[in-house]
């Protein structure tokens, strides 16, 4: 850096002390260094011609100026006079000047005074030197004679150092100068005009002083340019360089200019010539053109100065810019290596399988493509800055640390990335040799477990069976462990706690396999003794065995030993044991090897379970790392289209939260019970409800694979997958939740299968039923969602029960909006959707399309509340035919399944809707009767010879058994209708009979309940029912219908049944209000039920009413009135 500044302190005084010279020379050239006078400053005077310098020359070279004729002599100012003659005087060359000037003064038409004066006046004033002095006298004869006299007298008058010679013509004044060195009007030939010579003068002497102005100006830009201070970052810098070169630019566009302008001014002396080769410049012109050259040549020499000034000077701009991009790339690179080490540092996971290490591995492959553009820009930079010392560099100093440090960050990147390499080589090692020895261990667990047990009794099959271990022993060499210790020694450096355990797991999975081995050889070895006498093997009995839960693969089945056996078994196992003992022993090897069959066919689930779950986390990972993650990479967004941009949600829907209930949760847990498989069931069934998060991702699966198809063609999607090394394309892994959610009941089938008799065997069995049941909700969610052109919210029709395609005829007793609805003979194809608030019926319409846009949809028709229905569960004549009625058999819709079965799931399906419902509903009724039964005694008719107290006591009782069978008959209703009727229900008293209820298959929701139609059918219901007869009643319960036409009974009202009508219609009169209708037999049963007049309802000997179940569409709010009011009153 000094030696730097120190040669351009050099170069800047060279440059000043060149661009001087060039300032000087100018003047000299000029003669400006001794009278600073020019043309153009005295241009007005030069112009009136009253002497000028024509060129001639006399005879030794001596300058000759002219004075012409010029009337108004005398009146020139003395400053003008004495400004011309110095100039004129100044425009020769010092050695011409040196010489002296010869005057030629022409008066030929002016009188002797004036000449006298003239000459007197010149005489005075002429400033250089002069060698002679040409007059030419007054022409006329009297001025001449006078001339002659007075000058020859008067001589001594004129103050002149040199002689002054009267000529009388031009001949004469050609005697003293060639007549080729005047002027046409002296007689001479010499070309002369004076407003060109002005011209050129004026010309030359501008050039003279654009030279010294360049020259002054390079020298204040040369200064300029010294001493400014370099910028320190890139832009200042590169704007520097810019203004520098602009003003560099500038400056030789000046110089160009002026030497065109000489150039010009030089043509035009030399033009003559050009034109004429013969003709010859006089002296003035041959010193204009040395003038005008010299001019030239200094200019050039200025240009030439300036140009070496200005490479040194940008040369260091130049170096100071490279030396800012090289700082600024060195802070960009140095903290992209940072970032780069930092992300390598967090490669600290060695793996827990060898998948995983194969991920981590191609992670660490990608991240090491990806950074070999950050390391190769940092050695890139490095060996610029390398370049730059070789180059001596004005800021070396600064560039050595910076490139030793990029070296050195690159070599302990590439270092540490092999180190993070041989370490991941060195898991994967362990993990193929853990897998080994993994698998070795599940082969010869599988060959223990398919030997046949009954063979083995034999001596040649038990020789056989021992052949086959010891050649399956004989591969163990290079499959198992063989040393821990060594294990750890030499896989120290990657050994953590959970590898470490993992290690351990294996060579105690080895150690116990190779120890069931070294049994199993013993008792084949006892088994291939030769034996005295043939024995016929018998299998043990079913019966003979105690079955015991099993807690853990090591815990077997006792049994009871058999005698038979005990030729099987000949020697002792132990001195001082009986006989009795080796017969027990000979006989339990068979169910010991039973469970241990079992054992080994529960871990090869388990074991396929937990890597099934490992591989699948790896895939769900890589697809939103390698997908995912890439469509919010800003690198990668030039390869998504716009259309496919911020759809990341509706591509992949919820997998990440998939992924993360896998990968926190799920596989930690299932790695618990690596040694317990048959308790895995507790697994799923503590973590069930998180495995609704399948749902959500299936609903959204149409939609995924709808943009897929939009977009598979994509080449961001190729990208990627050509970055992952994936064969199969991108929706084959959005489909795997939905293939793994439907594995787990495989499995599920297969560990229950062999843990009947263990003890999670109820969890797995729990937790295999919750498996299919979340896949049964995801499918009817996947229909669900397919459901088009219903206008409410389907979430308020509460949990989705079932859903499946149906034949639905209809018939509708009152009234009809199309003619068509009169009657069907063709079914109508709907698909229906059990709520638990609403059944929907949908029509099915198969679309055209792929995948999931192939897949039907469901055009809303209309829907029944669950409130208002009932069931009749036979229909004569189909066994695959059920009724759903509604508001009192208005609307029967027949229902046709495609199986019996799938007819009594749903049966069973909306029994239990709606004794759910029913059940609420009276639970709500019965405890506000109690209440008003408690508070208000009810009125008792004059024939009762109870007291009040007593029958409030009596009706109390009742209200208690009432609440008390309602409350066991949560969870077991059946066909059964509802004990006692209730306020506000129209339900018809059952029989406690389970044959009645067997009989009785109708159910009924409907706001006006009827017999169910199997009843009407068979006529009737059970014997036991009661028969209404016409009498006085009291009204034991209030009943409001909440219609406009009321027929308005309260508790405690007389009541009279006239006559029974059609269609289980009574005709009732009010006594109290005097109100008389048409009531339904089933509402009568209810009003009267604790009546004297009738048999009682309210006991339990009372038989079986109407078999239908219902619940009013209005129940909460018929639970909170005191009036009822009927609508189905006629007459």
């Amino acid at each position: 850096m000094r030696c730097w500044l120190k040669t351009e302190e050099m170069a800047l005084e060279e440059l000043m002390q060149r661009l001087n010279a060039v300032s000087q020379c100018a003047d000299e050239i000029m003669h400006q260094d001794i009278i600073p006078l020019y043309a153009a400053d005295i241009q007005d005077q030069l112009k009136k011609q009253f002497a000028y310098l024509s060129g001639g020359r006399g005879g030794d070279g001596c300058p000759v100026i002219t004075f012409p004729d010029y009337p108004a002599f005398s009146e020139i100012p003395e400053k003008e006079f004495q400004n011309v003659l110095t100039y004129l005087t100044s425009i020769p060359s010092l050695r011409d000047a040196g010489i002296g000037f010869i005057l030629v003064i022409d008066r030929r038409q002016d009188k002797w005074t004036s000449v006298k004066a003239s000459i007197l006046r010149i005489a005075a004033s002429f400033p250089g030197n002069l060698q002679l002095v040409l007059v030419l006298r007054p022409t006329g004869f009297f001025h001449r004679a006078l001339s002659d006299i007075a000058f020859k007298f008067g001589k001594d008058e004129f103050k002149m150092k040199v002689p002054i010679i009267m000529l009388g013509s031009v001949s004469e004044l050609q005697g003293y100068i060639d007549k080729t060195q005047l002027t046409e009007d002296l007689g001479g030939t010499l070309d002369y005009c004076h407003n060109r010579w002005l011209s050129r003068r004026t010309a030359i002497e501008g050039f003279a002083q654009k030279v010294k102005q360049t020259a002054q100006i390079l020298q204040s830009f040369g200064t300029e340019l010294a001493e400014t201070e370099l910028p320190n970052d890139v832009q200042s810098t590169s704007s520097l360089l810019a203004t520098h070169t602009e003003k560099k630019d500038k400056m030789k566009e000046d110089i160009r200019v002026a030497v065109e302008q000489g150039d010009d001014i030089l043509g035009s002396i030399t033009k003559p010539v050009t034109e004429n080769p013969e003709y010859k410049l006089n002296q003035d012109q041959l010193d204009n053109q040395t003038t005008v050259e010299r001019l030239l040549a200094q200019l050039h020499e200025t240009e030439t100065a300036f140009d070496e000034f200005w490479i040194k000077h940008q040369q260091k701009l130049e170096q100071c810019l490279r030396l800012r991009n090289f700082e600024q790339n060195f802070r960009e690179v140095k903290a992209a290596l940072d970032i780069v080490s930092e992300r390598l540092s967090a490669f600290t996971d060695v793996g827990n399988s060898r998948s995983h290490v194969e991920h981590i591995l191609k992670d660490l492959a990608n991240f090491e493509e990806k950074s070999c553009e950050t390391v190769a820009k940092a050695r890139l930079l490095a060996s610029e800055g390398d370049a730059f010392i070789q180059s001596n560099h004005y800021a070396v100093d600064s560039i050595i640390p910076k490139c030793t440090e990029l070296h050195h960050l690159c070599d302990a990147f590439t270092t540490e990335t092999e180190r993070r390499r041989n370490h991941l080589n060195k898991s994967l090692e362990l993990h193929d040799l853990l897998e080994k020895s993994m698998k070795w261990c599940d082969e010869g667990i599988y060959l223990l477990a398919s030997q046949p047990v009954d063979k083995c009794q034999s001596q040649d099959g038990a020789e056989s069976a021992l052949q086959e271990i010891e050649k399956f022993l004989d591969t163990g060499a290079g499959n198992k462990i063989k040393e821990l210790n060594k294990i750890y020694r030499e896989y120290a450096h990657i050994l953590n706690e959970d590898l470490k355990d993992h290690v351990q797991k294996v060579f105690q999975k080895q150690e116990s396999m190779e120890e069931m081995f070294q049994k199993r050889q013993i008792s084949l070895k006892k088994l291939a003794a030769k034996q005295t006498r043939p024995v016929q093997p018998v299998a043990p009995r079913p019966e003979a065995f105690v079955k015991s839960p099993c807690t853990s693969p090591g815990l077997q089945r006792e049994y009871v030993p058999n005698s038979e056996s005990s030729a099987l078994r000949r020697v002792n196992y132990r001195r001082g044991k009986s006989e009795m003992t080796d017969l027990h022993q000979s006989r339990g090897g068979s169910t010991m090897d039973d469970e241990e069959n079992l054992a080994v066919l529960r871990q090869h689930v388990i074991n396929e379970l937990i890597e099934t779950e490992r591989a699948y986390v790896e895939e769900l990972l890589c697809v939103l790392e390698g997908y995912a993650a890439e469509m919010d990479n800003p690198l990668m967004a030039h390869l998504i289209s716009p259309e496919l941009q911020n759809k990341k949600d509706i591509l992949f829907g919820n997998m990440e939260e998939i992924y993360h209930f896998h990968n926190r949760i799920f596989l930690r847990e299932l790695e618990n019970y690596v040694e317990y498989p048959e308790l895995v069931g507790r697994c799923f069934l503590d973590q069930m409800e998180d495995f609704q998060i399948y749902e959500k991702y299936c609903q959204n699966k149409p939609r995924s694979e709808s943009l897929w198809r939009q977009f598979s063609d994509s080449v961001f999607f190729q990208e990627c997958q050509r970055k992952l090394d994936h064969k199969l394309s991108l929706d084959s892994y959005l489909l795997k939740p939905v293939q793994r959610i439907t594995k787990y009941q495989l499995l599920l089938k297969e560990m229950l299968k062999y843990s009947k008799n263990c003890e999670g065997a109820e969890d797995l069995q729990e937790a295999l039923t919750s498996i299919l049941g979340i896949l049964k909700a995801v499918n009817d969610s996947m229909h669900q969602i397919a459901i088009t052109g219903y206008d409410g919210n389907l979430n308020e029709l509460g949990k989705l029960l079932m859903q499946g395609s149906f034949n639905v005829w209809t018939d509708h007793k009152k009234g009809h909006a199309k003619v068509k609805d009169l009657a069907r003979f063709k079914p109508m194809q709907r698909h229906l959707f059990l709520h638990e608030k609403a059944v929907l019926f949908c029509k099915k319409r198969e679309e055209n399309g792929e995948g999931y846009e192939k897949a039907p949809s469901y055009s809303y028709k209309h829907s029944l509340n669950m409130a208002a229905v009932g069931i009749t569960e036979n229909v004569k004549g189909d066994a695959k035919k059920f009724e759903i009625w509604y508001n009192a058999r208005e609307e029967v819709y027949i229902i046709q399944a495609p199986t019996p079965e799938v007819k009594t799931t749903w049966v069973n399906e909306i029994r239990k809707v709606l004794t759910s419902q029913l059940q609420a509903c009276r639970e709500a009724s019965q405890h506000r009767t109690l209440e008003q039964t408690q508070s208000l005694p009810l009125p008792l008719p004059a024939s009762s010879c109870a007291s009040p107290s007593r029958n409030h006591i009596r009706n109390t009782k009742k209200m208690e058994e009432k609440k008390a069978d309602l409350t066991s008959l949560e969870g077991c209703v059946t066909t059964v209708a509802p004990k006692y009727p209730e306020k506000g229900k129209g339900w018809a008293k059952p029989s406690h009979s389970l044959d009645a209820s067997e009989e009785n298959d109708g159910w009924s929701s409907a706001e006006e309940p009827l017999n169910s139609s199997d009843a009407e059918e068979e006529g009737g219901g059970g014997g036991g029912e009661m028969k209404l007869t016409p009498g006085k009643y009291t009204v034991v319960t209030d009943y409001e219908k909440g219609v406009s036409e009321e027929f308005t009974v309260k508790s405690g009202d007389l009541v009279q049944l006239i006559r029974e009508g059609e269609d289980g219609l009574w005709y009732v009169k009010n006594l109290s209000t005097g109100r008389e209708g048409w009531i339904p037999a089933n509402n009568v049963l209810m009003l009267i039920g604790n009546s004297k007049s009738a048999q009682s309802l309210s006991s339990s000997e009372s038989g079986t009413a109407s078999s239908t179940l219902s619940t009013s569409s209005s129940c909460s709010d018929s639970c909170n009135v005191s009036s009822t009011s009927f609508s189905d009153i006629k007459g």
